[in-house]
């Protein structure tokens, strides 16, 4: 029967991590000696312990030499992506570059500029689309208009309600009014009877012509 599959994982108990850690360090080691020499690779192994302790295996004559081998293939490696990257950027930029100087020409154009190259066929095109334009700003424009004069309406509307409520109260506060008046009235405080027995005088008098009012004369 197969072993089952071993779970990695770190390793508690201490001491079995060391004994386990000796055990795979001399393994390693010995794998990349045995990778060197069976197929003649340059191999260099760096291994720092938990505690910080160094082991190092090189099959050069120097670790050194191999990391700056390691060092010079690394930026070889980027330095070759770079130009790559460069050269994608300005095919990237003379596409925008190309798309952009057709729109400005376009739009010289659209205004009646540079039309000497073009060909019978193109101001066809150009003429349609110019039409198309302008048929989209009218409809534009005419929309416009309408939301404008619906919003007018509206404030009528509003205007017109408005109106409506300010007479509706006026109706409504105008009858208390005249029963407050024959009210006052009838509570014998009108005109005819504060005058009471001066009203025959005062009609009196104002029959009388020699009561009439007279522009007085001075004598020296």
């Amino acid at each position: 029967m197969g072993r089952g599959k071993v779970e990695l994982k770190r390793i508690e108990n201490k001491i079995s991590r060391q004994v386990t850690f000796a055990k795979r360090r001399n393994g390693l080691l010995k794998k990349a000696y045995e990778l060197s020499l069976l197929c003649d690779a340059e191999v260099a192994l760096i291994i720092f312990s938990g505690r910080g302790r160094l082991f190092e295996f090189s099959s050069s004559s120097c670790m050194y030499k191999t990391l700056e081998r390691y060092r010079s293939s690394n930026y070889s490696t980027q330095e070759v992506k770079a130009p790559l990257e460069s050269e994608i950027n300005y095919q990237d930029y003379l596409k925008l570059r190309t798309r952009v100087d057709f729109l400005q020409t376009t739009q010289r154009n659209i205004l009646g500029e540079d039309l000497g190259p073009l060909s019978m066929k193109e101001l066809e095109q150009l003429e349609n689309q110019i039409e198309v334009s302008l048929k989209h700003i009218r409809s534009r424009k005419n929309q416009m208009l309408l939301d404008q004069l619906f919003d007018l309406k509206s404030k009528e509307q509003e205007l017109q309600d408005l109106n409506k409520d300010l007479r509706k109260k006026l109706q409504e506060t105008s009858p208390q009014n005249v029963i407050h008046d024959v009210s006052w009235e009838e509570g014998g405080h009108s005109g005819s009877s504060v005058l009471g027995p001066f009203q025959g005088l005062l009609q009196h008098h104002g029959n009388d012509p020699s009561l009439q009012t007279r522009r007085p004369t001075w004598t020296s």
